[in-house]
């Protein structure tokens, strides 16, 4: 059973239904001031709390899929699985696995388009993650066979899974619904978890003596996705897109690669790096590094060359909305910087759900093949 299946959450409401049950009939007889009279009357309060708490926590997780397993819960890699496909992997991108897209015709890839699940190695920070690539129906059709496709990183929040990109935001399903609709031209998404090194949050820092994230994302991984498919090697092909951790990135990489990212989009995205116990010690003392990790710090500095940004927020639900305004007074020309603020909308995949259509269609207009 499944950390996100039907089943286990049943069983959580049915135990706090049922523990809550027993102490209400068992209670009378445990009023007496015996120990074990009193020590009854402890374990059915918290093994009811206990069950109460994990039916909630259950739900919430179902709901926005704050950890894809039970392994992921409790901080274990699993292993990838055996390779199944070599037809599409290179020296940095292996293929494990490929999924069709739940359309009519979706087991033929030039219909209903492609799910990869890869490994991706990075050449300079030597890192490897998981993640998926989805390949839209035209880069397997005959007549396009020679074309190029403008390609995007897509990065989950903390401690989110690179598996929610694809079951709970539905990034491939959007982005196969709004080109067949005309909305947004055909583009390739390689989607990742923004931690490296589980379960610490490395939160896109080339931490010294440890992770070199940044290098990851904003060198390596650009890299691997130009050599592995069809995608230019100019900023106009590349995008780099984020909800809350991920967007967070995605702002902050783009606005020091401006030579590699044309665009990218920041989903309900903070501002700098938080110090906490899950992110450990990320600059050891460096204030350079650390002012680097500043998102509005990197945005005064940065030299404008033309890149496009996006930024959501909403009026009530978001924290981050006053740092969001100032971002979008800092962008200087001949860079540009659009935003959707809801009018309500908190910090989860609904909002996000909600502004994914609007900001793929935003960038297909930024970036190209």
């Amino acid at each position: 059973m499944g950390l996100t299946s039907n089943t286990v959450l049943a069983l959580a409401v049915l135990a706090g239904v049922l523990l809550f049950a027993a102490t209400v009939w068992f209670w009378p007889k445990l009023s007496n001031r015996t120990w074990r009279a009193f020590a009854g009357r402890i374990g059915l309060l918290l093994a009811t709390q206990l069950a109460l708490f994990s039916a909630v926590g259950l739900a919430a997780n179902k709901s926005f899929l704050f950890y894809g397993s039970w392994a992921d819960l409790l901080g274990r890699e699993t292993s990838m699985g055996k390779v199944v496909d070599h037809s599409m992997s290179s020296k940095d991108i292996k293929v494990v696995d490929k999924q069709k897209l739940d359309v009519p015709g979706g087991a033929k890839p030039q219909v209903g388009g492609q799910i990869l699940k890869v490994a991706i190695s990075g050449q300079k920070s030597k890192i490897t993650s998981p993640g998926y690539v989805w390949l839209p129906p035209e880069y397997f059709q005959p007549q396009h066979k020679d074309e190029n496709f403008p390609a995007s990183i897509v990065l989950t929040g903390y401690p989110g899974t690179a598996e929610n990109l694809i079951k709970g935001l539905d990034y491939p399903m959007k982005a196969f619904s709004l080109s067949k609709a005309g909305k947004m031209k055909p583009m390739i998404l390689v989607m990742l978890r923004p931690t490296v090194a589980p379960p610490r949050d490395t939160e896109c820092v080339d931490i010294p003596g440890g992770p070199q994230t940044e290098t990851f994302f904003g060198v390596d991984l650009p890299q691997a996705i130009q050599d592995t498919f069809r995608v230019g090697k100019e900023p106009a092909n590349m995008g780099f897109i984020g909800n809350s951790t991920g967007g967070y990135c995605a702002l902050k990489i783009a606005a020091h690669y401006p030579q590699t990212f044309g665009a990218a989009a920041g989903l309900s995205a903070y501002y700098e790096a938080p110090d906490d116990p899950t992110t450990g010690d990320l600059f050891h003392g460096d204030g350079k590094l650390k002012q680097r990790a500043d998102v509005l710090e990197s945005i005064r500095d940065k030299k404008p060359t033309g890149t496009s940004f996006l930024v959501t927020s909403s009026e009530v639900g978001e924290p981050n909305l006053a740092d969001t305004k100032k971002f979008i007074k800092m962008v200087k020309g001949p860079d540009r910087v659009s935003s959707i603020i809801l009018d309500s909308g908190g910090h989860n995949f609904n909002t996000w759900r909600r502004e994914i259509p609007p900001m793929l269609m935003w960038l297909s207009g930024r970036i190209q093949a």
